[in-house]
């Protein structure tokens, strides 16, 4: 199975999209996530089960969206590109190894672009979760939540700026500038 999807990404060139859905998506999951927690925050919510039940639904939403919308375009890509292979080659390829991959690549890119920001939501709600099982923590359950909101998107800054080649570290900082406007976005609409 892992030759096939290493062959399929090979084959299509597919590594760059894989690596935009996983970080576009993750980028989104983790910007719902924290806007729900600042939404929480200054709505002075503090039943821990609501909150999770709100999160977790988003999270889920945002895994279904994601994996149906990446599936959906997808698909009718390879299928648009595999027909004009087709028509040059004279040919049906749909056994082919190019066939194969158009239809395998797909369902590769759906389930990353849908678990990007179902897992990267489930790590920012992870301190909720160890408060609503009572484990204890140094910061209370949203505020830690934020905390590591940031960090994920720090770091996700980071691996693009790694990948881009410029600076990790600048990369970084851009993420986490993105989210404190974001932050402050929320907090200045509250007041209205």
């Amino acid at each position: 199975m892992f030759d096939s999807i290493r062959a399929s990404l090979g084959i299509t060139g597919a590594h760059g999209i894989v690596r935009r859905y996983l970080v576009v998506n993750g980028f989104d999951g983790a910007l719902t996530m924290l806007g729900l927690i600042v939404g929480f925050y200054l709505s002075g919510t503090t039943e821990l089960r609501v909150i999770l039940g709100a999160c977790v639904g988003a999270a889920v939403a945002l895994a279904v969206s994601g994996f149906s919308s990446a599936y959906i375009s997808e698909t009718a890509e390879k299928q648009k590109e595999l027909r004009e292979l087709e028509q040059a080659m004279i040919t049906d390829m749909a056994e082919s190894i190019h066939g194969r991959a158009s239809r395998l690549l797909p369902l590769l890119v759906a389930f990353v672009n849908g678990m990007s920001p179902f897992v990267i939501s489930l790590l920012i709600i992870s301190p909720i979760w160890a408060a609503y099982l009572s484990i204890a923590m140094p910061l209370p359950p949203l505020e830690a939540a934020f905390v590591v909101a940031l960090a994920v998107l720090f770091m996700l800054g980071m691996y693009l700026g790694t990948v881009s080649g410029i600076n990790w570290l600048w990369a970084g900082m851009r993420a986490l500038i993105i989210a404190l406007v974001t932050s402050a976005i929320i907090i200045s609409l509250n007041f209205l």
